[in-house]
Formats: structure tokens, sequence, C-alpha cells
């Protein structure tokens, strides 16, 4: 689904194919989901099921839409699984990362140690996944995880530039710095600038593999990229970066920094007279209520989509499509909708299609080869492991955008696509308009 671009391995940027079309999830032949017991059916101990996402803390937008998508998959999962004749009651135990990643590694091992969680879910940044990850590798319980760039996930745990298959318990979904690549360069275009490219790109996973990887493509592209060099998390005066970006005449901007320090940054750009013509925002920027609480300065951020209601996929587990889970989420929220919704759900889509494609769901290290060759329908598209950019990650879109003032005069702001190199099928919805 994306554009073809040449990436090298020792660069860590091999682009994956992710198909999108059918329904059908091999392993899910004799495994009834939400049935009633027969006769010859004796219920078993439960299968538990992990979820940890940051709900409050820096990173509380991605967690808005949890109490909704659990819902949804406690009511699918309400009647129980119907495993090879057996009966399996299904529990979801959910954490708050609180945004931390020390309290995101203790409460995986709560998870693990207390609760004996037969599989692990967690998604946002990551300060939340790549903690719980890593206890989940070295207890030896599966896990997915979603919503933080591949790269970010596969390295920054550790894994070098050769390895192919580095995590025996731990698996990914999830854009990286190829889609980034593809949404930037499809985008950017749109609107006529001199390329000279401004960038936030903070110490930490995300910014160091974005530094590494997406800069040195995006100079191969034309762009003169106007590198500051890494901040700490937490910066509170951006005064030198501002005016360096003034005095190199930087018509874009580019940042991948954790909401609070980015909404300090952009109200001082703003003080400071820095007013770029695109302003690119990725890591934040993603949900409205971010937009909403930059004020007027919030309106027309570039911003990156990795699923909208316009998706044209539907939930394996739940059989919500997405136009149904947007606007079945602003219904019972009164919330507008929130992109996080669908790789939330996907991951209960994959967890149950484990479970059925596993030669004993009880059996961690079955449920974990399982997930090493699954295909699974969810409202992200269709995810099949072994084909991605290594045996532990599966790629995913991310389409570049525009937060505008909204057309519906019960929201503030809306977000447009405006291109889908790395999926055709969503459409697109407009076209990039100048920050300023």
């Amino acid at each position: 689904m994306e554009a073809s671009t040449p990436f090298s391995r020792r660069r860590l940027l091999r682009s994956a194919g992710l198909g999108i079309t059918g329904l059908a999830l091999p392993g899910l032949a004799g495994c009834e989901i939400g049935s009633g017991s027969s006769s010859d059916e004796s219920p078993t101990s439960a299968l538990k099921i992990g979820f940890v996402s940051p709900r409050t803390g820096p990173a509380a937008g991605f967690g808005e839409p949890d109490g909704y998508v659990l819902e949804l998959a406690r009511k699918a999962f309400a009647g129980g699984l119907t495993l090879g004749g057996k009966k399996y009651d299904v529990q979801i135990v959910d954490k708050d990362s609180q945004s931390n990643p020390q309290r995101s590694a203790q409460v995986a091992n709560d998870l693990i140690n207390a609760d004996g969680v037969d599989l692990m879910l967690t998604t946002s940044t990551p300060e939340t996944v790549n903690p719980v990850s890593d206890a989940c590798e070295a207890a030896g319980v599966p896990c997915v995880s979603t919503v933080v760039p591949w790269q970010a996930w596969y390295f920054g745990r550790g894994a070098k530039p050769d390895q192919t298959d580095a995590y025996k318990y731990t698996f990914h979904f999830c854009f990286g710095v190829e889609q980034f690549h593809s949404a930037y360069t499809h985008l950017w275009p749109q609107v006529s600038t001199n390329k000279r490219t401004g960038v936030m790109w903070p110490n930490d996973s995300d910014g160091n593999a974005i530094r590494a990887a997406l800069g040195p493509l995006l100079a191969k592209d034309g762009y003169t990229i106007v590198d500051p060099g890494a901040y700490t998390n937490g910066t509170n005066d951006y005064s030198s970066q501002i005016a360096k970006f003034k005095a190199e005449g930087c018509e874009i901007f580019n940042t991948f920094p954790i909401p609070p320090d980015f909404a300090t940054f952009w109200r001082q750009a703003a003080q400071q007279g820095f007013k770029p013509k695109i302003a690119q925002v990725a890591k934040t920027g993603l949900f409205p209520s971010q937009i909403e609480a930059l004020g007027p300065i919030g309106v027309n951020l570039g911003g990156g989509c990795y699923w909208s209601p316009t998706y044209p996929y539907t939930s394996s587990l739940t059989k919500v499509s997405a136009k149904d889970l947007g606007t079945g989420y602003q219904s019972s929220a009164g919330k507008q909708w929130n992109q996080q919704l669908g790789p939330s759900l996907a991951l209960f889509d994959v967890a149950a299609a484990a479970f059925a494609a596993a030669a004993d769901p009880k059996d961690k290290a079955a449920v974990a080869k399982a997930i090493g060759t699954l295909a699974v329908q969810t409202p992200v598209g269709r995810l099949q492991w072994g084909k991605g950019p290594n045996a532990n990650v599966v790629t995913t879109p991310i389409l570049g955008g525009q937060w505008i003032a909204s057309t519906d005069a019960k929201y503030t702001v809306e977000f447009v696509i405006c291109e889908n190199s790395s999926d055709p099928n969503v459409p697109v919805a407009g076209q990039l308009k100048p920050y300023a």
C-alpha cells in the first residue's frame, strides 16, 4: 500500500507490504466467539488478557477512548470462547501506565505475576509500550503492542540491525519511519516552500529513531534539515531553537514531542514570531482535545492519521465497521472521534485470533508461535505477521493531513486527510493549506 522507496538495511528502513483485503481469519475454524455452553462443554479456567495504556499523565490523550473500546471488547467476549471443543471464559484486566516508564513496568509485572495473564496488550508511546514489552519478553508472556513507530519499538528495546527475529514473545503492528517519509513527501509539496525544514526531535526512543532514519531520507529528497540537536523531554525554554529556525529561514517545521512540550514550544514560537508555512507534528496533535487546548494557534497544524472513521475496514471480533466505531464513540462519550479507537480495538481482534490459532490457548509459547504467522482483519486493515520488516513487526499506514476549523458546529476543529500514499483505499478529503 505504501509508495516504494529504496531503504538500506543499515539504516533500518526496509519497506513492508500490508495486505488490506479479505476477512478470513486463519485459525478461527473451530472457534466460536460469544457462544453459549453446550452439554458436552466443561468450563475451564479463564483466559486472561492484560491491557496497559496511558490514561493519565502527559500521554493521556491516547487513553481517552479506552473505556469505550474496553466495553466493546468485553461485550464481544461476554459469552466466552469455544476453542477446539473447550469453553473458556475471557477476562480483561486493564491498567493505567500513567505515561510513566517505571509505572508501565510495574503494572506489567503485576499483571504477569499477580493476575497471571495469558496474553498482554499495550499501546501508545515508547514510555508505555517498551517497558511492558520488555517485561513480557523476560517473563515468557506473549504480548502484542501498537502505536509506537516500529523502529522505536524494535531497535529502541535493543534489537540489532542484522536481527530479523529479535524477540520470541513480543509482537507489534504500527507505522514506521518509511510511512512518515511517504506521508511527508506526498503532503508537503502541496504547499510551495523553500524546503528548509526545522526539526525538534527529542532525546528519547522516538526522537532518536526519527533522527537516525527520517532525517537522511528527507535530505535525499532535497529538504535541508535544520536540527538544533536533541533536547530533553520537559524542557521549558525553546528560545535558542526558535531563533535558529528564524535565522535559517525555515518554512517547514517538524517535531515528535510529548504533548506538553509541544504546547510550550508552539506558544513560545508564536510569541517570538516563528510561523512556518507548514507545521507538521507527530506524537502530539493527534486528537481534537490536544488541538483545542492550543486555541487559535492549533488551527492548520499538519498531523498524521493512523485511523479514522473513513477507513474501509471492520473489526473481526466485534463486527463493528470503522464508520460505526467513530459514530458509536461520539454518541456514547459525547466527544469527537479519536483515532486511537482503531488500533486499540485492533489489539483485541489480534487477541481473539491468536487464542484461536494457538494449539493450546493456555500455552504461552504456543500463543506466541501462533502470532508469528497470524493474519487478522482489524479496523486499521489486515495485519499479517511474517511479511513485515522483521518477524516481530507488521507495518500499518499513517496518512498526512491537517487540522482545520470544524465544518460541524458541534466541534471546534476537524482532521482532513490530504494524502493516502500508504493506503490508497482511504479517501482523500482535501489539500494541505499553508499554516501561515
